[in-house]
């Protein structure tokens, strides 16, 4: 069904003449005739007659009309999700249950009249092309891992130092230690299934295995957080890296225990990523809701060497 001869089939209805429908279409009275005939045509039935007053609605017609605002009310909100400016506030978070997914929650809370989309993108270079096509507002990124680049036009600020945990089933020789430093964990193996080479979170664990020694073991299949924990909690050995603001449970029959990490605290650096001329009035809402937040951990902390500071480009 042509879009255009449904709506001057509801302008018609409407204003009750052709002559005031084309008015407001813009059109000619003959270009809205002939939309009106072909739709007609289509459907195989009537929908108007002229009256001396104008046009009015045939037993076909009135059935048709409800339909037919339905349709382009369904255009417009189509149109409208895709629209810049026009759509809602798309932002990629990387996993829902990331720490960064927690960000963007707290925002949703505070401002909840902002209309919000959330989306999940794999890896740096997936996430800032979205970016910089205007297919997602922002992003949340460790900036830059080596071999990387943020795009002329995209800035990029800090928004979290996220610290890191060490996570122990009850039989791990530091199942009890009221903390660790990184350096106690060398020689001793982290399972990190979900570290694919080429994304900014294995370049992080990479750089954390060479500075402190730690066997970081990414061999998988990866089941899923779940599988994981599952696996530790029963190992004497096994150990992972978790974040006490990820959003888990597990059974109370694990025991699982995290343990801070300190002398120095490796904390992972989030950023958010946004193109520079991106005039979205969500995302100016966002940027001030994360600026307000405390960002830093306090004590000595350790990120990698390429975890850049506030680029803009």
């Amino acid at each position: 069904m042509d879009l255009k001869a449904v709506r001057a089939f509801v302008a018609i209805a409407d204003s009750g003449q052709f002559q005031k429908a084309a008015v407001d279409l813009a059109l000619t009275q003959q270009a809205v005739s002939k939309r009106i005939a072909a739709l007609e045509k289509d459907l195989g039935v009537r929908l108007l007659v002229r009256t001396p007053r104008g046009a009015e609605l045939t037993i076909d017609g009135q059935a048709l009309l409800p339909h037919a605002r339905a349709l382009l009310q369904a255009e417009e909100r189509a149109v409208a999700a895709v629209r810049p400016g026009d759509r809602v506030l798309r932002v990629d978070v990387v996993g829902r249950r990331a720490a960064t997914a927690g960000l963007v929650r707290d925002f949703h809370r505070a401002h909840p009249e902002i209309r919000l989309d959330v989306v999940t993108l794999f890896g740096f270079d997936a996430a800032v092309a979205a970016v910089r096509d205007r297919a997602v507002d922002a992003t949340f990124r460790a900036v830059t891992m080596p071999g990387h680049r943020i795009p002329d036009g995209i800035t990029a600020t800090p928004v979290l130092d996220e610290p890191l945990r060490l996570c122990v089933g009850p039989g791990h020789e530091f199942a009890r230690a009221e903390w660790v430093t990184p350096a106690q964990l060398a020689g001793h193996r982290i399972w990190m299934p979900g570290n694919e080479p080429g994304t900014e979170w294995a370049a992080y664990y990479d750089e954390l295995a060479a500075t402190f020694g730690p066997a970081i073991d990414t061999i998988g299949p990866n089941f899923g957080v779940e599988a994981l924990l599952d696996t530790v909690a029963d190992s004497p050995t096994l150990a992972t890296f978790l974040s006490e603001r990820t959003p888990l449970v597990w059974p109370t029959d694990h025991d699982l225990r995290l343990v801070p990490l300190r002398d120095p605290t490796p904390v992972y650096p989030h950023s958010l990523l946004w193109r520079t001329d991106n005039p979205h009035p969500g995302l100016t809402a966002l940027r001030a809701h994360l600026a307000a937040q405390p960002r830093l951990t306090e004590g000595k902390t350790w990120r990698p060497s390429w975890a850049a500071p506030t680029v803009s480009r």
